[in-house]
């Protein structure tokens, strides 16, 4: 079986297995947790770039707002044309969104750019050495490593934290050498750095 093929197959298992947690659990204690288990004293400062739900995601507007009013910086990122990496652009919980693309919310154009150094990454599923199942779309692999680059030109470092229910971890996943591995997980169960 092809990577393609394997990719598809661990997608729709993956959702299938994020709809069962969903009937579960409490989507909203869910989301109250992930403020439990980030790792606030280590991260304090940073710039966090930060991910507006899709449903079925863990909702990760609660610790938004608790690190905002923490004192961090957000960005929420804009979807571009297909082949390039997101755009993450400057915002507050108190900010409008307008809709982006794939049912997305976004900030305006209007936002400046900015370059997170942590950022929250959304996927179908991970494994406990950082592999992570995206949409396949591509966008955050080339994110990470547009942001990666600029940050070790800056002499900066970047973590990317995926974010998900803990029920998402899988044994294996299939990946690519373009593949962009996650720093770390943040669940509603823990957080963990690889």
């Amino acid at each position: 079986m092809d990577i393609k093929t394997e990719k598809t197959r661990a997608r729709m298992q993956a959702k299938a297995r994020r709809q069962e947690v969903l009937q579960l659990i409490d989507p909203i204690y869910a989301a109250l947790d992930l403020n439990e288990h980030f790792p606030a004293a280590r991260f304090r400062g940073a710039l966090i770039g930060g991910i507006y739900p899709l449903p079925g995601e863990i909702d990760t507007r609660p610790l938004l707002a608790a690190l905002y009013a923490q004192g961090h910086k957000l960005a929420l990122p804009c979807t571009p044309r297909k082949g390039k990496p997101l755009i993450f652009r400057d915002w507050t919980p108190k900010d409008h969104l307008k809709a982006g693309p794939y049912g997305t919310r976004e900030p305006y154009f209007s936002k400046p750019e900015v370059f997170p150094t942590f950022v929250l990454v959304p996927l179908l599923g991970f494994t406990d050495s950082g592999e992570r199942l995206g949409y396949g779309g591509g966008f955050y692999d080339r994110t990470l490593a547009a942001l990666r680059t600029y940050h070790q030109e800056q002499g900066t470092d970047i973590f990317a934290c995926g974010v998900a229910f803990a029920a998402q971890e899988a044994t294996h996943i299939p990946v690519d050498a373009h593949d962009m591995r996650l720093d770390g997980i943040l669940t509603e169960q823990y957080f963990k750095a690889f």
